[in-house]
């Protein structure tokens, strides 16, 4: 029984270990790098944070300007929409460089933009408190999809909408799906212009040579980790399950040997016996 449970302590030991290993080798491995491009780069107000006065307008900044069809909603707690239509704003200056990915020639070369683009979403009113979702529909300059939701708390008072206002039910304009979807139909010229040459003097477009990567290819960053930490778990828990076996039968072989081994001595002393008194006869 004791050394089952030495067996035990060294077998979860050993996993332990493993474990460890391979959460080491995930993190020394190099995240694979997104290639989207003319993503959002901040938000006014920001994501997760909380809003305590009524805003007229939400500013969702871009690393390039978005397309002149892009689309934008806001809706409110009772999944409402409150937006009413968006324009182009004043690029900034982002308080942190945003850094995007190009393939060229089957490489990865990364850019840093450090100024934001614009739109700036306008709220016709505030009807509640509660969760407020602004989400956004553009594409890129090299034809990717720029798609995603800013999400905050309203916790300001409510404000009555304007005279003859009523929520807007309109959806993304067939161009702008077309792009995204890759089709020939679309107009060209939709896509907003190049994005920020700024400081790093580069513009936004893809550059000569480069292949377009889809934001679908390649392999997610944590399935290698994933299939390491699920080999080596599956490893140590056979290892576990073979050596108690082998233990047992390697112990009820000696068990059932050591009778046989006595029986065998038995059946020979009774020949010796008998062979004593016939030696002795032919005597």
């Amino acid at each position: 029984m004791r050394s089952r449970l030495v067996t035990a302590r060294h077998v979860w030991s050993r996993a332990v270990a493993a474990l460890v290993a391979a959460l080491a080798v995930s993190l020394l491995l190099p995240a694979a790098p997104a290639s989207a491009h003319g993503q959002l780069a901040t938000s006014a107000p920001l994501t997760g944070t909380v809003v305590r006065e009524p805003l007229t307008q939400l500013g969702l900044y871009f690393t390039e300007k978005p397309a002149s069809n892009a689309h934008f909603t806001v809706t409110g707690p009772s999944g409402s929409r409150v937006d009413s239509g968006w324009s182009y704003g004043e690029p900034k200056r982002l308080d942190k460089p945003v850094q995007e990915y190009f393939m060229v020639n089957g490489v990865f070369e990364p850019r840093l933009y450090h100024t934001g683009f614009p739109a700036m979403v306008s709220v016709a009113h505030w009807p509640a408190k509660g969760r407020y979702t602004a989400s956004y529909l553009s594409v890129a300059s090299d034809g990717e999809a720029v798609r995603g939701t800013v999400t905050f708390d309203y916790q300001g008072a409510s404000t009555a909408a304007p005279a003859g206002w009523t929520p807007p039910t309109d959806g993304p304009a067939p161009a702008l799906l077309a792009l995204i979807e890759g089709t020939p139909s679309a107009s060209p010229g939709v896509a907003g212009a190049s994005a920020d040459a700024g400081t790093t003097g580069v513009p936004a477009s893809a550059p000569a040579g480069a292949t377009e990567e889809t934001r679908g290819g390649g392999w997610p960053p944590w399935l290698v980790p994933a299939l390491i930490v699920v080999v080596v778990a599956a490893v140590v828990l056979v290892a576990a399950r073979r050596q108690p076996a082998a233990r047992g039968t390697a112990t009820s072989t000696r068990r059932t040997a050591g009778p046989a081994r006595r029986s065998g001595t038995g059946a020979r002393k009774p020949g010796n016996r008998a062979g004593g008194p016939a030696r002795r006869g032919r005597r």
